[in-house]
């Protein structure tokens, strides 16, 4: 019998015609989502913002197989019963990696040569002389030691930054959590790239930004839920920290109300760090080699360990 293909549909939907005649595809919408599990081998979660599947996943009836998402992040899918289930996940590991990493040096080289004050002066027709700071030999601390964390380091290295990694457990080359209060007071640069697990969420509390140094520049190309919000509200207002950008949020989109927009020295992105031009193209072959994998009874790649809540052996 042909496997059928439950695609959580989004725009632009993704291009399947490779599996024609080796797969049923059948699209859904958020609100069809329940009822159309029963019936699906495999549950493709195109649409990567939305909450759909932890509301429908524990409902009567068969679940896929398989489920993957066109996403780093699993947290929007992992609720009790699907952890507990013998589903595998799989996610988009290996897209999204370096496109962040150039989001976060082009981050860091913007502040240190003051390019958006530069961009304000110029809408203002203002000649107003500035120096800028040497980024090569300031000292970064990456949060997160996945493959997003290790290509932002490896990006910043080059640009001549020293570089500390911090991961869930310490090895060559990666520091374990113990060491980051050390790590964040002597960095320049902090950037956060870990997963939203129950250990990481709302670990950049005010305890953290009391830590950083007062000129240090905070990232958050992870996930919205790693930072308490209130609290780098509190630092930027009361000049804890130098700065910050956004590019997740624990709301998003981000409402035109939130005082986030107006915050002294942040940045907000509206969740672009690693969307890049043909990046929908790439998701949709991922999706397509691994099913082929799946298929012909060949292990998964990018296999989440869903305890943990990201792929494991980093």
């Amino acid at each position: 019998m042909t496997p059928t293909v439950l695609v959580l549909d989004a725009e632009p939907p993704p291009r399947l015609g490779r599996l024609t005649g080796r797969a049923r595809i059948v699209r859904t919408d958020a609100a069809h989502l329940a009822a159309r599990l029963p019936e699906a081998d495999v549950l493709l979660v195109w649409d990567f913002t939305s909450q759909a599947v932890r509301a429908a996943w524990p409902g009567d009836g068969p679940r896929p197989r398989w489920v993957h998402t066109a996403s780093a992040g699993v947290d929007h899918l992992l609720c009790p019963e699907l952890v507990a289930s013998d589903t595998v996940v799989t996610n988009a590991r290996g897209v999204f990696e370096q496109p962040v990493a150039e989001y976060v040096a082009a981050l860091v080289l913007a502040v240190a040569k003051d390019l958006p004050r530069t961009l304000d002066l110029q809408r203002e027709r203002t000649w107003r002389h500035r120096e800028g700071r040497r980024v090569a030999g300031t000292r970064a601390c990456v949060v997160g030691s996945g493959p997003i964390g290790r290509a932002t380091a490896r990006t910043l290295k080059a640009l001549g930054v020293t570089t500390a990694l911090v991961g869930r457990v310490p090895r060559t080359g990666v520091h374990g959590p113990a060491d980051l209060d050390r790590l964040l007071s002597r960095a320049d640069w902090v950037i956060a790239a870990a997963p939203l697990t129950g250990q990481t969420y709302g670990m950049f509390d005010t305890h953290r930004f009391d830590v950083m140094q007062p000129s240090a520049f905070f990232v958050n190309v992870g996930r919205g839920g790693l930072v308490d919000e209130d609290a780098l509200a509190r630092a930027l207002t009361r000049r804890w920290i130098a700065g910050a950008a956004l590019d997740v949020f624990t709301a998003e989109p981000l409402p035109a109300d939130s005082p986030l927009w107006g915050l002294p020295g942040l940045i907000v992105s509206p969740h672009m760090s690693g969307d890049t031009v043909g990046r929908w193209d790439e998701l949709g072959e991922q999706f397509v080699a691994l099913y082929e994998r799946w298929a012909a009874g060949r292990s998964l790649r990018n296999v989440v360990d869903k305890a943990l809540g990201y792929v494991p052996g980093h």
